[in-house]
Parts: C-alpha cells; structure tokens; sequence
C-alpha cells in the first residue's frame, strides 16, 4: 500500500520497518515531528529527552545494549551532540545506531545555516541523504544496515523542505531485529587513551571500507540524460530542483554523501561536457570533485547562501526567466512574527521593556519578545547562553548589576540552563535569572518536557521543580510571580534586581494555547470612553487594532487575559459590550 507522507513521518515509517526499538531526541525544527510520529508506533519506546546530548547517549545506550536505536535533532542540536557523536565513531555500535540531523537552509526557524555534512566528514561517519518521503524510509532502513554493517553511527541528513514535504510512500511490514547479545568488552566502549589510540586505526579502516561501498551502493545512482552538453551532481532536495528544471539533463544523484564516491564521479563527469553542482550551503560535493581532478562549477553560480530552487537552476544554467505561476492579484498584508493573543510572556516583556533593562534572552518562542513594540531582549545566541552570558556581562560591568537580566525558557532552563545558573552561584555572581515557565515546549508545537510533569504520551510522569533545581543550585532569593498581574511581575523583578547576588524570577503562566487553559469572553472597548492614546498598543497584542482613530478588539483573537485593562487610564476595555 501507499500513503502520502511527511518526510518526517516516512523517516518514523522507517523506523518501524527497520525494526528500531528504541527514540530518544529533544524537539528541536524541522525534525520534531519524526520522533512525534515515533510515539505512535507501540513497538518503539519513545521520549522526549532533556537536550540533543543526552537523547544521542540514550541512544547509543540502547545500541550498546543490542538494540537498534535512533535519536532526531535539528542543525544547531548536532552541535550539542557532538561530543558522543564523535566518540562512538571510534567505539562502533552494538545494534543500529542512527541519527537524523534535520538542516535548515533559509533559516526559517533557526539562529544560524549550518551543513551538517561537515560533521560527518570530522567524526568520520557514513551520511545519507534522502531527497523525497519515499526514500526518508528507505534510507532510514539503510542506514541500519550499514551501522551493522560497519560497525559505525550513521547520520540521517534531512533539510526543511524534505522534513515537511509530502510525497507518496509504500509502507511495507516491520522486519523485527533480534536483540543482540551484550558482552563486556572495554577495549571497544571504553575510550582511555590505550583504547582510542587502537580504535582510531579501526575508523580508518571503516572509511576505507566505506568509500569501496560509495563507488557501488544504489544510494549512489546515475540518471542517463539526451542533453549531455551539461551533467548536474546533486544530492537530497536540490535533486528535485533539478529534475523539475532540467529532465533532460544527466544527473549523478548522490544519496552516501560521505565518503564521496571516486570512480563514480569521475566516470560521469566522461559522459557530458560540463558538470555543474547543485548543493545547499557549503561546497562539500564540489570541493571533493576538485580534489580528485574533476573540473566543475557550483557556488560560483548558485552561491553559498539560503536555499536553491528550479528557478535558480533555470536562470542559472539555462538563462530562463523564471516560470510563471500563480500570484495573488492584490499586496498581501505585512504579517511581522508576534506573540500570540494571550501569550504569558506578553506582560514579562512590557515590564521589562518599562523598567528600561538590558535583556540576555534565549532560544524560544519568547524570543519575539525582541520585537517592537515589546523590544525588550538585547541577545539571543544559542540554547542557555542567556544564563551564562549575563554572568559574564556582569562580571565585566558588575555596575549594571540591577539594570540587567537573563530571560529563558522552562525547557530550555532544563536543556541547558542549570549549568549556566551554577556556575553563576559557585562564582559569586549577581545575576537575576528569569525563567518564564509556560507549562509547556512552546516553539516546536507543544511538546512534554521534564518540568510539565507528563511524558510524550502525556501521561503522568515525574515533575521537575524548577524551584528545588535552583535552590539545590545554591540560589538563596526565588521568586514566584504571575506574568499576567503586571505589579506581581514588576515587584517581582525589581525585588530581584535589589537582591545581592544570584537571584531567581519564576514567571509562571500556561501557554494560552494549551488545552485545558481556560478561555475568557473577549474583551470589548467602550468607543465613548477611548480617547486613542494607543496606551494598549504597547504590549503588542494582535487581537488590538486602531480603526477611526479608536482602538478595537478583534472577538476572535482575544482570549480575555486582561492585561491590556490595566493599561488603559480611562477604563475603555472591559468585558460587557462597549458602546
């Protein structure tokens, strides 16, 4: 049978169809929802672990102990997991050990462009690459393949448009896998310097094996073309791009994207006049064909930078205009990114914005709070670095002590937080911590996390107390403040700020979005009463607006919070009709 897929789901179908026994990643776009739809699946234990480091060892935990495992995470997660990524390069596994790096080229939800195929190529372990939903599945049963093959991890490079696209995949039974016996065995698993000096031969050994496979494995196809005046390398979702753009063309599709093939590329290139590359970001595919004397062009025409598309191809190589398509006759309305109606850190970011504060925020969907008319964040660098960077902000300038603070999410408090609020205590700093506590993973569509007191089947689980974390962490001031009372929040934080030393806000208030949080009847203004001040545009709500000079509230974003009746002197918002 066949079913219309997300590449994300194809990838959890693999899982299943490879006989994977156990997941173990941390939500993190565009791979979450692989391990989301992995929960589905009664055969395969799935949870949510508390960061990118500790889900790949969990996994590999799994590997040791004869089981196939896997673990999912986005570009910048891959940077947290590296550390055991690149050792179990030099231990090997025990079952299947496989992990899909989702990459975001574009950046449509992401801090920075990484090529994860740089690390493949550092730690020395086999890639594959999959360029529609079908081969999300098929890869994914490959990879497991090799990793036993090979005795190595396997890395899953995915990207935003393969992640989230749909195509048609043929669903096939589980293959189940005997659970490998486990022997002790120190020489392979224990990495003191004796050990690693021996398994490093073993690594290249693996390569060497394993550019003999890239030459061979249907991973690695040609695709005869009549038009040999110009022959495309390519790989993943640039595949689809240049089969849209050029059919005619010869194409060499590469789905082992490390160890590139040899033989394979120079024997193509034979065949056509030129090759052209076609690769997202970094020139992986075209630094190596210049390396093994294969002329070719590549970022010289396409550019290292964002995503590429047919029209790009068009242009590039053909000097096409771009295709015509369907447009929208009219302007569609600017729709800059906003907190939702409702959202619990609204009122923490119009306080801090009010009291004038230098902001170290965080990765979350509270990084919004950076926007105007908020404009109340200053940093955002990668997971946890607010906690830590604000101690060494004021370790440099302790003056500014009670005019800065550090804002992080619950989720990203416990992903990596704890270690910055540590070393900020053991090292006698002054920082006032806020953790904005949303009772949920909010940015990655709403996922349990160790503080929610639910697992990923959103069933009862162990609750984390953020309090108890941080006074076992040596924090003497916590402070539990509701962000929707604006006094509560600013007494709060100024009571923070006078504090001398680490001190702690927690501003607790569920997502607005979660089921089960109450909804209020909308709010109303009272037209005779607003005198257009624009005092409740400050808190950048979009359920408010300004028609004719007054200020409205559309019924149908409002979830009646109440925090903008607060900002108005004349009283004009209440919740009977207003006139």
């Amino acid at each position: 049978m066949k079913e219309l897929m997300l590449g994300n789901q194809a990838v959890a179908q693999g899982l299943w169809q490879a006989g994977c026994r156990v997941v173990s990643s941390y939500p993190g776009t565009p791979s979450t929802e692989i391990t989301e739809y992995a929960s589905t699946y009664p055969e395969l234990y799935t949870e949510w672990a508390p960061n990118e480091k500790v889900a790949y060892e969990a996994a590999m935990g799994a590997s040791i102990g004869g089981a196939r495992a896997f673990c999912a995470m986005k570009h910048v997660g891959l940077n947290v997991a590296a550390d055991p990524l690149f050792t179990t390069a030099y231990t090997g596994v025990g079952g299947g050990m496989v992990a899909a790096v989702a990459d975001d080229q574009g950046m449509h939800s992401s801090q920075n462009e990484q090529d994860s195929r740089r690390y493949a190529i550092a730690a020395k372990v086999p890639m594959l690459e999959p360029a529609d939903s079908q081969e999300c599945a098929d890869f994914t049963q490959e990879a497991f393949r090799i990793s036993e093959e090979y005795d190595t991890p396997v890395l899953l490079r995915l990207s935003t448009r393969v992640s989230h696209s749909q195509s048609l995949v043929e669903t096939r039974d589980r293959q189940e896998q005997p659970l490998k016996p486990y022997e002790k065995d120190p020489g392979k698993y224990v990495m003191m310097p004796a050990n690693a000096k021996k398994r490093r031969v073993v690594v290249e050994g693996r390569m060497a094996a394993l550019e003999k496979l890239a030459e061979t494995t249907p991973l690695n196809r040609v695709e005869p073309g009549k038009d040999r005046r110009i022959g495309i390398i390519t790989a993943g979702i640039c595949y689809q791009y240049v089969r849209e753009a050029m059919p005619d063309a010869p194409v060499l599709k590469l789905g082992l994207l490390n160890p590139l093939p040899v033989k394979l590329i120079q024997d193509f290139a034979e065949t056509v006049e030129e090759v052209i590359v076609a690769e997202e970001l970094d020139p992986v595919i075209e630094s190596h064909c210049a390396a093994i004397g294969v002329p070719v062009r590549g970022k010289e025409l396409f550019g290292a930078i964002g995503e590429l598309s047919q029209n790009l191809i068009r242009q590039k190589l053909l000097g096409q205009a771009p295709a015509a398509g369907c447009r929208y006759p009219g302007e569609l309305p600017v729709r800059p990114p906003i907190l939702c109606p409702g959202c619990p850190h609204r009122g923490l970011f119009y306080t801090l914005n009010r009291l004038g504060l230098t902001v170290f925020g965080d990765i979350g969907c509270y990084t919004l709070g950076s926007l105007p008319p908020l404009s109340a964040m200053d940093t955002t660098l990668c997971m946890g670095a607010s906690v830590s960077g604000l101690h060494g902000f004021l370790k440099a300038r302790p003056e500014e002590a009670e005019k800065a603070v550090a804002v992080i999410g619950d989720s990203t408090f416990v992903h990596s937080g704890i270690t910055g609020l540590i070393d900020t205590v053991y090292n006698q700093g002054l920082s006032t911590v806020i953790i904005l506590d949303n009772s949920i993973t909010g940015m990655t569509g709403h996922q349990e996390n160790p503080t929610t007191g639910k697992d990923i089947y959103h069933q009862p689980a162990p609750r984390l107390s953020i309090e108890g974390i941080c006074r076992a962490a040596g924090v003497e001031k916590v402070l539990v403040a509701d962000p929707g009372d604006l006094g509560a929040i600013r007494e709060a934080v100024k009571e923070a700020l006078a504090w001398r030393g680490t001190a702690v806000v927690i501003a607790r208030r569920p997502c607005a979005l979660l089921p089960g949080v109450k909804r209020l009847p909308a709010l109303t203004v009272a037209k005779d009463q607003c005198i257009g001040c624009r005092a409740c545009m400050r808190i950048g709500c979009p359920a408010i607006s300004f028609a004719g000079g007054k200020a409205r509230i559309d019924e149908t974003l409002c979830v009646g919070c109440g925090l903008c009746v607060g900002l108005c002197g004349k009283s004009a918002i209440r919740e009977e009709s207003g006139k």
